[in-house]
């Protein structure tokens, strides 16, 4: 269809936006994280503490918990000097401290597997562990399981890999 340059500008920006419409959109996944805790403050966690992804979806942690302030960290060297439990590829984040209600996104494009933990809450085991693709997958990496850098609470709170991509999404088990 050719339109005529006058009656083209008087079309103006309506045409141009009905024609961007037309376009396909790709949505952006986003998977949501809640930080949440015990109505007395005695447990905190991550829901879900596992999740499977796809490379480029974005989550979003959401403070849901009332009556604590926590953050989403990952392992790595460049944060706290903490072992790398990410892909070396992989961006490291820290949301620092999101009070209640308060969020926090992060874009995971690197296969692999990503650990990462709440600052002031380490020791009571809210730590989380999202896998981004699958085993297989071109750069897929799975952290190191033997370091020494991690509590042995928190370690043992991390969902395995193949529960992970066996359920897709993994909730503490005394998460109430």
């Amino acid at each position: 269809m050719i339109l005529a340059r006058r009656r083209f500008l008087k079309m103006g920006g309506g045409f141009i936006a009905t024609l961007s419409l037309s376009t396909p959109m790709r949505a952006a996944t986003v998977q949501t994280i809640k930080m949440e805790g015990s109505a007395r403050g005695e447990r905190i966690w991550f829901s879900p503490n596992g999740l499977a992804i796809s490379p480029g979806t974005t989550l979003r942690f959401v403070n849901r918990d009332q009556g604590n302030a926590h953050t989403a960290t990952a392992y790595c060297p460049e944060l706290y000097d903490r072992a790398r439990r990410i892909p070396k590829a992989a961006a490291p984040w820290d949301s620092g401290f999101l009070l209640p209600d308060e969020s926090f996104e992060v874009t995971l494009t690197v296969p692999g597997v990503y650990d990462y933990y709440c600052i002031p809450h380490e020791m009571a085991a809210m730590v989380g562990r999202i896998v981004v693709g699958q085993p297989g997958d071109p750069g897929w990496q799975y952290p190191n399981p033997d370091t020494d850098d991690i509590a042995p609470e928190a370690l043992t709170a991390l969902p395995t890999v193949e529960t992970i991509l066996t359920y897709g999404r993994v909730e503490p088990e005394d998460a109430t």
